[in-house]
């Protein structure tokens, strides 16, 4: 079987074009490798080379570019803005093809073995290749940067490499190393100089500090251009996809008085990742990713590939992935998307069903005498299909107000009321979101009902999964209305919201 890896080595080196450019060249200087993207970056004093190969031309090419990194880098002569403790200063490996992550951190192993044979450069591992709970993340191992980790290597047992004795090599430091999944590199600049804003904004949105999953930030100071920036690794784009650390950046820099200049890339990205970004931020309604032409023609060009020995229908995919990126977004170990949005898909869902019945019992004998009602019947589920769809982000987005609004700070007497009202302020909307489902669910209901009267019989079925699932959507709303109000402290409003919904409520009996 072919395989391909991906390898992602960081250099200590973003200002000097030429050498960089013979790291590349010992990369290319084995058969079988493809460069894929370089990075310089001058104020982060640090370069990114992507490149894939086959598992043996892979490892050979990265050995040779730790050995030119070693040659021509010296670390005691190296400033940026960077943290780094090598030359070299991380070499994953990330499976793309024919390979698993166990096998590229065999791989990671076997080179990591070589390089200190070869080179007497110490070598920690990290991500999947770990050795201890404590190195699974890059920061612990990089903690003191090449000068404090050079020291405290010599007398803590605790900081002492996976392969190599306890000092790090003079001028080239030390390697980290493992497989991962595909991360993206992105970062995000600020309109101010201010390095604190970013240092700030950085630990609100990391995962360490009790922000998003999968986010790994800081902040860094860009001399040259004068800027203050968001420095990240997304580690899991899927789990915490990238508008959602756009939109919290946003916010929060708005709230400590800056702005956001633009944000860059390091390296590639997946399409898959762009392609939910453009979905949230174009607020596509029945986005699916064959709607995109370059995935559509992959598939067709597929499917006419392999319809020789294995026919299957064309639509198979299309339909399992958009409710796939649904449901692993609902399984993902955050608190959103949730209930709330699974209830709004579920009173979609209910009404998608109640418009295939409607629209199947329009022209049928039995439905004679009900054409004008079916008709009417048909408008009315498919604007509230529209609506609830649209409710499934909005639940999301509300509750990420109510999290950004716990997370302000409450140091003293004006941040602690401005924390509160906007505790409130979110807490409304995130009941308004709900509250209109819940609302919404009720009129898919009754319609259901009524199909169920003159509707097709021989869909019978159809019209009971779609009346369960509005009553499963209305529940579900009514239960998270009933959360959000009881944290409020406006116990008036909350109040007169429950009047609002106890008729709804009666619906369910």
């Amino acid at each position: 079987m072919n395989t391909l890896i991906e390898c992602v080595p960081n250099f200590s080196e973003g200002r000097r074009p030429e050498v960089v450019q013979k790291i590349i060249d010992a990369i290319q200087s084995v058969s079988g490798v493809s460069i894929l993207d370089q990075e310089m970056d001058a104020d982060h004093n640090r370069s990114v080379i992507t490149f894939i190969a086959s598992r043996e031309a892979v490892g050979e090419a990265a050995l040779r570019a730790v050995g030119k990194a070693a040659e021509l880098i010296d670390l005691n002569h190296h400033q940026g803005a960077h943290p780094r403790i090598g030359a070299t200063d991380v070499l994953p490996f990330i499976p793309i093809e024919g390979v698993t992550v166990e096998e590229c951190v065999k791989l990671s192993k076997e080179i990591g073995r070589q390089i200190w044979d070869k080179f007497h450069i110490p070598i920690y591992f990290y991500e999947a290749a770990a050795t201890r709970a404590d190195r699974v993340n890059l920061e612990n191992i990089r903690k003191g940067q090449f000068e404090g980790l050079r020291e405290e290597v010599k007398t803590n047992h605790d900081r002492q490499p996976d392969i190599g004795t306890a000092a790090l090599h003079p001028t080239a430091g030390a390697i980290v190393m493992g497989s991962r999944k595909f991360l993206i590199a992105y970062n995000i600049n600020l309109s101010t100089s201010d390095v604190a804003v970013a240092k700030a904004i950085a630990k609100k949105i990391r995962f360490s500090s009790g922000g998003f999953p999968f986010v790994k930030a800081m902040g860094v100071d860009l001399k040259a251009r004068q800027l203050a920036q968001v420095s990240m690794n997304l580690t899991d784009f899927e789990q915490t996809p990238i508008h959602v650390v756009f939109e919290a950046v946003t916010q929060e820099a708005a709230r400590l008085g800056s702005s956001v200049m633009g944000s860059e890339i390091v390296g590639l990205i997946p399409k898959k990742a762009l392609e939910m970004t453009a979905e949230h931020a174009l607020k596509i309604e029945n986005f699916n990713p064959q709607m995109i032409l370059e995935n559509r023609l992959t598939t067709v060009l597929s499917q006419a590939k392999g319809a020789a020995t294995a026919p299957r229908r064309s639509s198979e995919r299309p339909l399992l992935q958009g409710c796939e990126a649904f449901v692993d977004a609902v399984a993902a170990p955050t608190p959103a998307p949730g209930g709330g949005s699974v209830a709004a898909a579920a009173g979609a869902l209910a009404a998608a069903l109640g418009q295939m019945v409607t629209a199947r019992s329009k022209g049928k004998k039995s439905a004679a005498g009900f054409e004008e009602e079916l008709s009417q019947i048909l408008t009315s589920l498919e604007k509230l299909c529209a609506e609830l769809k649209r409710s499934i982000d909005a639940d999301t987005e509300a509750y990420n107000l109510v999290t950004a609004a716990y997370k302000l700070p409450k140091e003293d007497e004006p941040q602690k009321t401005a924390r509160q009202e906007a505790i409130e302020a979110a807490l409304k909307e995130a009941t308004r979101v709900p509250f209109f489902v819940a609302g919404q669910a009720a009129e898919v209901l009754a319609h259901t009902l009524r199909l169920e009267a003159i509707g097709n019989k021989n869909m019978i079925s159809d019209i009971r999964v779609a009346r369960e699932m509005a009553r499963t959507a209305l529940f579900g709303a009514i239960e998270n209305v009933r959360i959000n109000v009881d944290s409020m402290t406006d116990r008036g409003y909350a109040d007169e919201v429950l009047r609002e919904l106890a008729p709804l409520a009666e619906k369910l009996k």
